[in-house]
């Protein structure tokens, strides 16, 4: 498909009023001849910008599961997520799948099968969709099989989680036990059973976090590690060449990765409300201390293209570098050299945004197709 986008304010390192030819699926230079039957879209009044580039979301989980224990099918969940996405500007887009030593929804069987839905349907969905793997440190038995998808190019992200603290911590607290158990379909007596036999194995996790690593880096798939909890577990990650640290628990643990220039993600919902619902870093003073290169939609869509608004409309970055966070930096941080900025040769991601009264997503553009279209008045 040939595109000709006219009269918006590009967003190039800085914004100017311009046109841009789309062919092929790549961003052409400016004067490039398009054929008679190009789609041409006139963008007056819309910023024209990178498209978004979400390294961890996991709202699509709710596609799947609206409500405990009620599943759909996971290729019509992926399908209705992909909409969300592309109504959000998403075009490359990583579904954070956790594979948990628990059944249900972050079983194994689950994760096998998200794996293999999104390699069978990424064809034809409108985002680039690819597989961040979030292993569950304390789920030893998956090891191998880990092993086996790096080996075969199956995982995008690998990043490491560990929950088992928090779950042992939660015991005296029916409420968060509650949800985890729903999540599962075990009883409260058998989860808290697995739980107990699952710490058990305490002694193994570090050895298998360093295979898991090892063959990560062998690979070429970056990796994360989710939830540090100090500075010393950042080295320690470090250590084992897992470069990008993905919501840092504190301040102190935030500024141990920023002082040897790492990738750091907080959350975009964490913007837009406001701070964290956990008692985390707020995000927006994280990226007033340029202590955060990245934001992610984490577990709801539409905070990432409305983050770099609020950011810029309150003074904690210019929004040049506001919008940096959800295109050039996770980009940048997952090796996706051919998008994340609008010039000549780079794939053609855009999305197309009404500024005002409310950012508002006029048209997705993702690998030089138009995916989304909201309002067919800019069809010129």
């Amino acid at each position: 498909m040939a595109l000709q986008i006219s009269g918006g304010r590009v967003l190039a390192g800085a914004f100017e009023t311009a046109d841009l030819a789309v062919r092929d699926g790549m961003i052409a230079v400016a004067d490039a001849p398009l054929p008679d039957n190009a789609l041409r879209l006139d963008a007056t009044g819309l910023l024209v910008l990178p498209g978004l580039v979400d390294c961890h979301g996991d709202a699509f989980e709710r596609h799947i599961m609206p409500r405990p224990g009620v599943s759909f099918d996971i290729e019509l969940a992926l399908r209705d997520a992909d909409r969300a996405l592309l109504a959000s500007g998403i075009t490359t887009a990583f579904h954070g799948v956790t594979w948990s030593w628990e059944p249900g929804l972050r079983g194994a069987e689950n994760a096998r099968r998200l794996v293999e839905a999104i390699e069978r349907l990424g064809p034809e969905l409108g985002a680039d969709t690819r597989f961040h793997l979030r292993h569950e440190t304390y789920n030893l038995d998956a090891e191998a099989e880990i092993l086996a998808w790096l080996a075969a190019g199956r995982v995008g992200v690998l990043a490491f989680n560990d929950h088992m603290e928090g779950t042992l911590k939660s015991r005296s607290r029916p409420d968060k036990v509650s949800k985890m158990v729903e999540r599962t379909g075990l009883s409260h007596e058998d989860f808290m059973l697995l739980v107990e036999n699952v710490h058990s194995r305490r002694d193994e996790v570090s050895g298998s976090i360093e295979r898991l690593a090892a063959a990560a880096r062998s690979a070429g798939v970056p990796t994360f590690s989710h939830d540090d909890m100090t500075p010393q577990m950042r080295r320690w990650y470090r250590g084992l060449g897992v470069a990008v640290a993905e919501f840092p628990i504190d301040e102190e643990t935030t500024r141990e990765a920023a002082a040897h220039g790492e990738p750091i993600v907080f959350g975009a919902p964490n913007v837009v409300r406001g701070g964290s619902h956990t008692g985390c870093p707020a995000a927006e003073e994280m990226v007033r201390q340029g202590l955060c290169t990245i934001l992610a939609s984490d577990y709801y869509y539409p905070a990432l293209p409305l983050a770099p608004f609020l950011l810029a409309e309150r003074g904690a970055a210019s929004f040049e570098a506001a919008w940096k966070l959800v295109s050039q930096g996770p980009a940048e941080a997952l090796g996706l050299t051919d998008r994340g900025v609008i010039a000549p040769g780079k794939r053609a991601d855009l999305v197309l945004i009404a500024p005002e009264p409310q950012p508002r997503i006029v048209a997705t553009i993702a690998g030089g197709r138009l995916v989304h279209l909201a309002d067919q008045r800019i069809l010129a």
